[in-house]
């Protein structure tokens, strides 16, 4: 961890998105992750008397008890708020409330449906902030994504990963770690649901090998890696649902379709998964999934990084 400490000594290290590190600092954090999930139960407690605040303005099942558990693995404790506990969701600024909080506990982990309230949040903080999910981005999950590979694929440097469905938050944060980590990646996401073109723009900018097209035969075909996450959103209405099943419909994972990748290809998904909706249950619970050991990962890859932030 030592890169990191020389690279990020000054101030609060706020982990954001994976464009604001290096790809050395960000091997750093999965080398780390590596270490502390070989040495689970070695009794070592490096955040002993640290309190991390969780803060969850969205539903959680894996960001919230994974968060908790590292944190209690790591020797600290936690707080759980969601807006209905705070004087946020009344009327209190972000600004006050990231002083406040900075007063009592040792880092905030946020999970919001609005970046623009993380990065006010991290601005006002004098303590560290973790990104637990935006409508931008998801980059704990992707670090954990990343471990996951390199267990069952090994180095994901020059390997092509496949993204077929909707260019989400998750898929921009698989963007930015494809330019750090420096693998090919090929999304196939139909018209109307592509990524955001800024963040295409500071993919090309980055000189990442990053491409987009509707098709997903084009996009799996030799990949080690298929990944895809739900195409609903709790906030879809019966009509946008109606609509997104539609235009997804040719998107689902199926057999056929990883029968197109490598030989040897592995499939994640982030979960919650709907099966037969973007994954067919064939492929979801059959030989190519990894899905249970990319959840369990998200334990390793954030006891890291709070270890990192906190330590």
């Amino acid at each position: 961890m030592s890169a990191l400490l020389e690279l990020r000594a000054n101030g609060p290290r706020h982990f954001l998105d994976l464009k604001d590190f290096s790809g050395a600092e960000l091997r750093a954090l999965l080398d780390s992750a590596a270490r502390l999930k070989s040495t689970r139960r070695n009794g070592k407690k490096p955040l002993a008397g640290k309190t991390l605040a969780l803060i969850f303005e969205k539903p959680s099942t894996r960001t919230r008890v994974s968060f908790e558990v590292a944190m209690r693995e790591l020797g600290g404790d936690v707080i759980v708020l969601s807006s209905r506990d705070m004087q946020i969701g009344r009327g209190e600024t972000i600004a006050d409330t990231a002083h406040v909080l900075s007063r009592y506990v040792d880092g905030v982990m946020l999970r919001t449906d609005r970046a623009a309230k993380l990065h006010e949040f991290a601005r006002h903080a004098s303590v560290p902030i973790i990104n637990g999910l935006t409508e931008l981005s998801h980059p704990c999950q992707i670090m954990a994504d990343i471990m996951t590979f390199e267990e069952h694929r090994g180095p994901i440097a020059g390997q092509v990963v496949a993204w077929v469905g909707d260019g989400n938050n998750v898929a921009v944060s698989m963007i930015e770690a494809a330019a750090r980590f420096g693998f090919t990646l090929r999304l196939a996401c139909p018209a109307g649901y592509w990524p955001n073109p800024d963040v295409m723009d500071w993919a090309r900018d980055e000189k990442a090998d990053v491409r987009v097209s509707i098709d997903p035969e084009d996009a799996v075909e030799g990949a080690a890696c298929v990944v895809t996450d739900t195409w609903l959103s709790m906030a879809d209405s019966e009509d946008e649902a109606a609509a997104r099943a539609a235009a997804f419909a040719p998107y689902q994972v199926t057999a056929e379709l990883m029968e197109q990748a490598a030989e040897g290809a592995i499939f994640m998904h982030c979960l919650p998964a709907h099966r037969n909706e973007e994954v067919s249950a064939a492929v979801i619970d059959g030989p190519w999934s990894v899905v249970f050991d990319e959840a369990e990962n998200r334990l390793h890859a954030q006891k890291a990084i709070l270890a990192w932030c906190m330590g």
